[in-house]
């Protein structure tokens, strides 16, 4: 299997989601308002950035894991079966452990 595309995938969303990450580290590190309503709002927003900045993160995870069974040569495998992830769904998930029957498990 040609990895070259899938590798090339993985390295530019791991891109985007390291600059997105970094806009909401700065944004949750921005000083707060004086406002008692701004700072009601401003701890609203927080929460979702910190839920956006998780969900990041372990798509960073995922993405890393992905980049190592490239690696290895086990990339495209699932990692409970082992049967082959047919390429459509690398080519929509490309950083996914799991062939589509694991997946629903």
């Amino acid at each position: 299997m040609d990895t070259s595309a899938y590798y090339q995938a993985l390295l530019t969303r791991r891109q985007e989601l390291t600059q997105r990450l970094g806009k909401i580290d700065d944004d949750l590190n921005d000083p707060r308002s004086a406002d008692m309503e701004e700072q009601a709002v401003e701890a609203e927003n927080d929460e979702v950035l910190e839920g956006l900045g998780h969900a990041g993160e372990a798509e960073l995870k995922g993405i890393d894991a992905a980049i190592e069974r490239i690696g290895k040569g086990t990339y495209g495998f699932c990692v409970t079966c082992g049967a082959p992830i047919v390429p459509e769904r690398l080519a929509l998930l490309p950083a996914t452990p799991f062939c589509q029957d694991c997946a629903r498990q």
